[in-house]
């Protein structure tokens, strides 16, 4: 028989029925562009990124098998996985066969040619320690000399061989049985037999005692030296960390009674009878529901684009304004926008996301066709779109561009197929009671927990698409599962009514739509009334702020009146009529122009002058009354271009005064003075205020006389060296945080905060620049200092412990 130890080969020689199931189940790895041989085929399966991704898809017992092999150490034999899994003979040994025929079909496990089962080696890395077994012995005494070798051969009462690789294989031969492994342990010091039954993996584990350098002490546990002695225990020479069990060693302590985990059969739930019937309407109601309130939503943002945060996505306060707006709950508001945004529907634009051409499109089909493209972009959703928290419980955006999670993917396909295998005419009494189902067919999806019941995100979601109805899963949703776009095309058509092109317009003022409206019927009635309810049935109430709005828009009251007949069930209520015909003769009774100027004067002909001169027409001269225009140009400019003419016109102020215009002399702004002790470029002090104008301050003469007779004493050393207290809370608070400052620039900077006076600060910003800058209205908010900058001509706020000198004005 030819060998089929690769996979290859193993491909190769399967039929075309069987490939076509490999090739079904691993699209991942086939598609474009198509591989060209099995060889290349192969390949692709066995990649770890391949092999990762085909992990999630896997069912409980299949990972469980998978593992089991991996700890056995793949090559093995079916035998030895069997009695691994105590599933030996009859139904147990189907249930096994079914397993490894599932992860064939996943090209990760498969038989070759002597009778053993091989396994993607990306798959045995897969696990850390499968079923908390690590690595066998052969693989563990990589490294080990001879000497080594013979003498735990010798403490093991084992004549040692001659060569390294005899005493190796003596080693694994006496390792290998279980009841010379248990014999051996019977014997050891009550510290050893200890550690060893800890280190089973059947037990949890206690906490790894690690090895920063080099290799451990005579005795680094209690007992260890023993088993090191004999091999159970070898310790690790390539890696830090305490000594590691081998496998065989670990399976004989655990007893000829343990075994692999096997669960082949998935979880019991309580299950209530329920006629397809009953499925369909409640499946069409709540289908029906979602594609009104989606068409609502989109309609929504196709009038006003919702804003993006800073940090990405769509706010609470946006989502809360869509809702309010489509009269939708936040579900169904977080659940339109996510499928219409990878249905291609919306897009980012700027600092908004907005509807796409795509979106006009979508707007004019009807609704099972609006229905199903939202659909089919919820089942490959790479997120669960509701989710409206994170495990931290922070709000979480919508459309925040989430990294793709293959987990919430694989949780809604386990999702489909854990209610597919419900029994027929059968359903689960509380949906929630799927997540334990869910969680056997895909165990590494995203469970999303949300009051500690896994899967209810999810589940909620499906019901609220009617892809479950109750607790069944639904005519979409097995079409949905199946891929069958065209026959679940077919579904939404029968399940979703048309659009509703009539309404039926009462006396009171209201428009009820029985249904989803169409979209030409949508856009008429959200143009001339405000949507008050949104679902199986939609309310319009008209007023005359409604009507006045359509009246904006550019439509006559005809115009309204006739499209609003086309479209009502029956002839249109008087008070309707009355309300268009009373809000179209009050409206544009005034009107408001824009203007940047007004000129009037008391000669008519003047002015008609004016509005007619060729050369004026650049200001966009219109003319109001006989003595009133108004100029699209500013007043200054409208003002030059009448004098260029030989016009003599005059300015008013703002309360209607003749404006005098004279020309003020221009005069340099006072000199900020520089911080003391700062120099200018030339190496020398900045120049000081002018003599004269300090000179008007004070006598010179006169406080160099004072100075001169007062006694030679100290100054009083600060607060904070041991002085005298602080004069102020000012001043105690200021020296907190500017550390900087000597005490003087502390009370200068105090006192001019308490005493409202302005100040002149040396200040350093965080790019290191170093300015000086004049303050005033000075307002202490530790550790800032808010103020008016003179330099900046704003207000601004300064740390405190950035100033760095302080100056008196």
């Amino acid at each position: 028989m030819k060998s089929r130890s690769t996979p290859a080969t193993w491909l190769g020689g399967l039929d075309a029925s069987r490939l076509a199931r490999v090739l079904e189940t691993r699209r991942d790895a086939t598609a474009a562009p198509e591989p060209r041989s099995v060889g290349e085929l192969a390949d692709r399966l066995q990649r770890p990124g391949s092999v990762a991704l085909a992990l999630p898809r896997l069912a409980l017992p299949h990972l469980q098998v998978a593992e089991a092999l991996a700890a056995l150490g793949a090559p093995a034999s079916r035998d030895a996985l069997a009695e691994l899994l105590e599933k030996a003979d009859g139904e147990a040994a189907r249930e096994l066969d079914a397993a490894l025929e599932a992860l064939a079909d996943h090209a990760l496990v498969w038989p070759d040619g002597a009778g053993k089962l091989r396994m993607a080696e990306a798959l045995r890395h897969a696990w850390d320690a499968p079923l908390g077994l690590d690595a066998p012995l052969e693989e563990l005494l990589t490294g080990t000399t001879s000497d080594e070798l013979r003498g735990m051969l010798a403490a093991l009462g084992v004549e040692p061989p001659g060569t390294k690789s005899q005493r190796l294989a003596a080693l694994v031969e006496h390792h290998s049985d279980p009841e010379r492994i248990l014999s051996a342990v019977a014997k050891a010091p009550a510290a050893a037999r200890k550690l060893l039954e800890g280190r089973t993996g059947a037990e949890p584990a206690r906490p790894a005692r690690f090895i920063m350098f080099g290799s451990p002490g005579p005795d680094p546990e209690p007992g260890a030296r023993w088993a090191l002695d004999r091999g159970l225990l070898i310790q690790d020479r390539h890696r830090y960390g305490p000594a590691r069990m081998p496998a065989e060693v670990a399976l004989a302590l655990r007893g000829p009674g343990w075994h692999a985990p096997f669960q082949p059969v998935p979880p019991s739930v309580g299950l209530a009878p329920v006629a397809p019937v009953d499925v369909d309407r409640e499946a069409s109601a709540v289908a029906s529901t979602f594609a009104a309130g989606a068409a609502s939503v989109l309609s929504a943002c196709s009038t006003t684009a919702p804003a993006r945060l800073k940090s990405g996505g769509i706010g609470a306060r946006e989502l809360a304004r869509i809702g309010k707006a489509a009269q939708a709950d936040d579900a169904v508001v977080r659940l339109t926008l996510e499928t219409a945004y990878a249905a291609g529907l919306m897009a980012r634009d700027g600092d908004r996301v907005a509807p796409t051409e795509a979106y006009d499109a979508w707007a004019e089909q009807e609704p099972p066709e609006q229905f199903a493209v939202l659909l089919q972009a919820w089942w490959n959703l790479p997120l669960t779109p509701t989710q409206a928290r994170d495990e931290d419980n922070k709000a979480l955006p919508a459309l925040g561009g989430a990294p793709p999670c293959n987990g919430c993917v694989q949780a809604r396909h386990g999702l489909l197929a854990a209610a597919a295998r419900l029994p027929a005419r059968q359903g689960v009494r509380v949906a929630s009671d799927l997540g334990p189902l869910i969680a056997w067919h895909r165990p590494l999806a995203d469970s999303s927990l949300q009051d500690g019941t896994p899967f209810a995100t999810m589940i909620r979601e499906a019901e609220l698409l009617g892809v479950l109805a109750r607790g069944a899963l639904s005519a979409l949703g097995i079409h949905l599962r199946t891929g069958d776009a065209e026959g679940l095309g077919v579904e939404c058509r029968r399940l979703l009514p048309s659009a509703a092109a009539t309404a039926r317009i009462g006396a009171d003022l209201t428009a009820v739509v029985t249904g989803t409206p169409s979209a030409r019927l949508a856009s008429l009635l959200d143009s001339v009334a405000d949507r008050e309810t949104n679902g199986t049935a939609s309310v319009w109430r008209f007023s005359a702020g409604s009507v006045r709005r359509a009246l904006d828009a550019g439509r006559t009251p005809e115009d309204i009146t006739a499209d609003l007949a086309a479209v009502a069930a029956g002839p249109l209520p008087q008070p309707l009529s009355y309300l268009i015909t009373d809000t179209a003769r009050s409206h544009g009774r005034v009107r408001i122009a824009p203007a940047s100027c007004v000129l009037h004067g008391d000669e008519p002909s003047l002015l008609a002058e004016l509005a007619a001169h060729r050369r004026l027409v650049k200001l966009g001269l219109r003319q109001l009354a006989p003595t009133v225009l108004i100029s699209r140009s500013p007043l200054d400019a409208t003002l030059a271009a009448l004098r260029a003419e030989g016009y003599a016109p005059v300015a008013e102020t703002d309360e209607g005064t003749v404006r005098i215009e004279k020309t003020r002399p221009r005069r340099a702004a006072a000199a900020v003075p520089a911080p003391r002790g700062s120099r200018s470029r030339g190496g020398g002090r900045t120049a000081a205020p002018s003599m004269a104008k300090r000179s008007a301050a004070f006598d010179p003469s006169a406080l160099a006389t004072r100075l001169l007779a007062a006694p030679a004493t100290a100054p009083e050393p600060a607060p904070f060296e041991g002085g005298v207290p602080f004069a102020t809370d000012t001043e105690e608070i200021v020296a907190g945080w500017t550390k900087r400052l000597p005490y003087t620039d502390v009370r200068q900077l105090a006192h001019a905060i308490d005493a409202g006076q302005a100040i002149t600060v040396e200040y350093v910003a965080a790019s290191g620049n170093r300015t000086v800058r004049t303050l005033s209205r000075l307002e202490l908010d530790p550790p800032h200092l808010e103020a008016w900058c003179h330099l900046r001509e704003d207000e601004r706020v300064f740390t405190l412990s950035r100033i760095h000198g302080v100056m008196p004005t």
